[in-house]
């Protein structure tokens, strides 16, 4: 059988994913699946030196598809929502970050963010940490996160930050939320309380967010702050020379 007969039954359109291309130097596209996109053919996924998919884990016709094609799985997702309320939130010492924090942070978001599906073999070693790196940069200077607020002791010193955005005027996301490197554990609720915090300032009513599915400490942190699970997905790539 040939590869453009194998393919005959995935419809999607890649959409470049121009950031990601940029950043990691390798050109990058992502599925998105529709009935009237046109049929996948390798010539066009073989223009991508990374094609990702998302597919819900209860898509199973998708994901024995993708598999069937060359699509190897790279992590699996927990997506959580978080009813937002008005009870009185206890607050640890914070702060926002501003540009002085950035070198910092972006230090620590290297050192703590090391497991990702940025990871080999279809990115380098060092590449998930600089990806969240930056991303903790860009939420101090409001690009794509709104904002990145972090805990501290009575000295100020650091303990964890969680960076927000606000999706839609009744919506809000956690982007990252972690301990700062070298500190004691339990920094994960005082940091929910602070995420919880900044979205009644705004009257969000619900606050997502997402974990890997082998991140058992965060998925228990998550349950324990009241969040339900929503949806779980798991994340597919493909390189041109994967089997097709």
């Amino acid at each position: 059988m040939t590869g453009e007969a194998m393919t005959a039954r995935i419809r999607a359109h890649l959409m470049p994913l121009a950031w990601e291309s940029d950043f990691f130097a390798l050109p990058s596209a992502r599925l998105s699946f529709s009935d009237d996109a046109p049929v996948l053919t390798p010539m066009a996924l073989n223009a991508y030196a990374v094609v990702q998919a998302k597919v819900s884990a209860s898509d199973l016709a998708t994901i024995d598809a993708l598999s069937a094609r060359g699509f190897q799985l790279a992590e699996s997702e927990v997506d959580f929502c978080l009813p937002i309320d008005s009870g009185e939130v206890v607050l640890p010492a914070w702060r926002v970050a501003d540009t002085s924090d950035i070198a910092p942070l972006r230090d620590a978001a290297a050192r703590v963010f090391l497991q990702s599906r940025f990871r080999a073999p279809w990115y380098c070693a060092a590449d998930s940490g600089r990806f969240y790196a930056q991303w903790v940069e860009n939420a101090v200077r409001g690009t794509f996160d709104d904002v990145c607020l972090i805990a501290h002791n009575a000295q100020g010193a650091p303990l964890g930050w969680v960076t927000l955005r606000q999706t839609q005027a009744d919506q809000a996301r956690i982007g990252l939320l972690a301990a700062w490197p070298g500190t004691a554990g339990g920094q994960g609720m005082p940091l929910m309380a602070l995420a919880r915090h900044w979205c009644q300032q705004r009257h969000v009513a619900h606050l997502w967010v997402a974990t890997q599915l082998g991140n058992t400490r965060a998925l228990r942190l998550y349950q324990r702050s009241g969040a339900q699970i929503h949806d779980t997905a798991h994340w597919f790539y493909r390189r041109p020379h994967d089997s097709l």
